[in-house]
């Protein structure tokens, strides 16, 4: 039995989460004096997020040129479960963050909107999730606090003032800043950037709110324009967390019926129950809560944006270029948020057809957010997913989720136009499998970028489709009482639901219906790949035949000798050997070398980090060698008992079945894969002794 949590466990954890001065009222003066000490705490929105991504870690990528985010590549604060997959996703993440970044440093994106353009199941509304999860947990840190104010004792200056509203929050939980004069602020704002530690100086040129403006222009006018007994007397800072269900510095806005789209969901209403208050024309009267007002400081996301009314999508022109809102009835008032938008394919082409939204369009900053297009990472995702599942007991086989993904990717792939190259070489050379020595990597990408409509990887299969047939084959398995669940299966149920999936197009069918037969066909090889893996595999012969060949390959490279196994005399290298190993890999001879100094710079590199050299784990290299060691053994293996059931020793199967059992296979599924491939492997192998 676990140990239990107790009530005193649990709250004790949740008050640590808490902000020790949460609940604590403070004064102007103490803010000022704070702002001074830290600099940090007066950011503004762009400067706040751009340093939130920095403080969970970053990890630049040589090899593709970006940052990596902790926040989406780990995922510290939950353990991992909103993990991102794939180069494109950390490509579409590093031109989100630096636009942000661009935005802190007042250099332009912090007057656009941020659209994540993609296709449906990207994966781009997770990502905006996930942004505002860490502000709000980044707003409770002390890296990231802010703060904002509240009047009090308001009756008892001005007259009029209605009891509830003795006390009276800001309403767009401004900047304490905010509420000096902007020549005294800017003198404070000058002292605070001489000491700022950052890329970015601190700038606030906003007005208060109406609201507050009111209350300021009384008190002044009572208080003599003292301003610091305004201050002292009927201001009293708190600090600000954000909170996307209290609607404190995050908001989330998404179109509901098109034809009745009201202005005020965004700007502000008039507060009907005030009215009687306070009049017509008085600020006080006036509801903050539009969509805009609440994600003031913070993050502003808009669901499906371009499925707006042109009309309404106005509002969007002076919330992102002059980071005012002009509410029915009122003035101008100021905001800072980071403007995110998502939209998909086909409401983005509409709109950037439309000569009318041709203002709309020149304030948006397009992040293109595609499918992964690297199928090993792309099975990741289906990892992910069953690891936060509650699965039934069902083994994955192996090659099952890679080529899911395999199928995935290829639908979204720009044909090349290299005729030398096809799509599933393609597909290899973005999974990492094929040498940019063979097929260059970069200029497959750049020729795809200009042969696509958008981007490569804004159309075809989405991991949703995939990842729900996944959940299909695996329910089907447990009716059916199989213990696993293979390659072969899942590739059924694609077959029986891409004609009835609402976002697969019919004309797309009898393309993806090729494509899936081309991904049967590499299953296919790479089962009896594991087939003669299990009949032919020796751990010790292929770490011996590694270190062999890794002798020879650098004797070969410094022009030495090695020492004969048998006789214990200096020989040249056996380039006999050499060959036989290479040409399990279709290596030329005119490309010998360069296989071979690749394989000994990864040798060199391993021995510098202090590794021991292991031929399993550099996957050219092993692939040659268990090829090589199938041809060495294959003529002492009975093909006709793969062939012929009957002919079947039992213990020579299990042996097999022991073997692919080793390699990740449960026994079933061993069973399912020496059917399937096992008779394949055979009648080939006796078809060649044939000949």
């Amino acid at each position: 039995m676990t140990d239990r949590h107790t009530l005193d466990q649990l709250s004790e954890t949740y008050q640590a989460s808490i902000p020790d001065d949460l609940r604590e009222a403070r004064s102007f003066s103490w803010y000022l004096d704070t702002v001074y000490e830290d600099p940090h705490v007066a950011r503004n929105a762009h400067q706040r997020v751009a340093d939130m991504f920095d403080h969970y870690g970053t990890q630049y990528s040589e090899e593709d040129g970006l940052v990596e985010y902790a926040l989406a590549a780990e995922d510290p604060l939950h353990d991992g479960e909103n993990v991102f997959y794939g180069r494109e996703i950390h490509e579409a993440i590093h031109e989100f963050v630096n636009k942000v970044k661009s935005g802190a440093r007042g250099l332009g994106p912090e007057k656009r909107i941020k659209l994540l353009l993609g296709p449906v199941g990207s994966g781009k509304s997770h990502f905006d999730w996930l942004t505002r999860r860490y502000f709000e947990a980044y707003t409770r840190e002390d890296a990231g606090r802010m703060y904002t104010f509240r009047w009090t004792d308001l009756c008892s200056v001005i007259d009029d003032q209605d009891p509830g509203d003795d006390t009276v929050r800001s309403p767009m939980n401004q900047d304490p800043l905010v509420l000096l004069p902007n020549e005294q602020r800017a003198a404070v704002i000058e002292d605070l950037n001489e000491t700022l530690d950052a890329p970015y100086t601190l700038r606030n040129d906003q007005h208060l709110d109406p609201a507050s403006e009111f209350y300021m222009d009384e008190l002044l006018a009572h208080y003599d324009d003292d301003l610091e007994a305004v201050l002292d007397n009927h201001i009293e800072v708190i600090r600000l967390v954000a909170s996307e269900n209290r609607r404190e510095c995050i908001e989330t806005f998404e179109p509901k019926d098109k034809k009745n789209q009201d202005e005020t969901e965004l700007t502000g209403d008039t507060n009907y129950a005030k009215l009687a208050v306070y009049g017509e024309s008085d600020p006080r009267a006036f509801d903050y809560a539009g969509a805009f007002c609440n994600a003031n400081r913070g993050l502003f996301s808009g669901e499906e944006l371009l499925k707006l009314q042109r009309e309404f999508l106005y509002d969007f022109l002076h919330a992102s270029q002059e980071g005012t809102i002009k509410p029915k009835n009122n003035p101008r008032i100021d905001i800072d948020q980071v403007i995110v938008g998502r939209t998909n394919m086909p409401e983005y082409r509409e709109k950037t057809g439309d000569e009318k939204m041709e203002a709309f369009n020149d304030r948006t900053k397009r992040i293109d957010y595609p499918y992964v297009l690297e199928y090993d990472s792309e099975s990741k995702i289906y990892r992910k997913m069953l690891q936060n599942a509650d699965v039934p007991n069902v083994h994955v086989e192996p090659h099952t989720l890679e080529m899911a993904g395999l199928f995935g990717v290829l639908t979204r792939l720009e044909e090349p136009t290299d005729e030398t190259v096809d799509l599933l070489e393609k597909a290899k050379v973005y999974n990492g499998e094929l040498e940019d020595e063979e097929v260059d990597r970069r200029k497959l990408r750049e020729d795809a970028e200009e042969s696509a409509d958008i981007g490569e990887g804004m159309e075809g299969v989405s991991a949703r489709f995939i990842g729900d047939e996944i959940a299909e084959a695996i329910m089907d398995a447990t009716h059916r009482d199989r213990s696993y669940l293979s390659p072969l299966s899942v590739f059924d149920h694609f077959e029986a639901n891409l004609g009835g999936h609402g976002s697969i197009a019919a004309d797309d069918l009898d393309r993806y219906k090729r494509l899936l037969d081309t991904v049967r066909e590499e299953y296919r090889e790479r089962a009896i790949e594991d087939v003669r893996h299990a009949l032919a595999y020796d751990v010790d012969e292929l770490r011996r035949q590694g270190e062999k060949y890794m002798d020879h390959v650098m004797a070969y490279i410094d022009d030495a000798t090695v020492d004969d196994e048998l006789t214990g005399r200096e020989t040249e290298p056996d380039e006999t050997f050499l060959r036989a190993v290479e040409e399990q890999l279709d290596i030329p001879s005119d490309r010998k070398d360069d296989f071979r100094q690749e394989v000994s710079n990864w040798v060199s590199r391993r021995a510098r980090e202090g590794r021991d050299f292991d031929p399993q784990d550099n996957d050219r290299l092993r692939r040659a060698l268990e090829r090589k060691l199938w041809e060495d053994k294959k003529h002492n293996i009975n093909f006709s008992a793969l062939v012929s059931a009957t002919d079947l020793d039992e213990e020579e199967r299990g042996a097999w079945v022991d073997a692919l059992v080793d390699r990740g296979y449960s026994e079933d599924g061993a069973a399912e894969v020496l059917e399937y491939a096992g008779a394949a492997v055979a009648r080939s192998e006796m078809e060649d002794g044939a000949d």
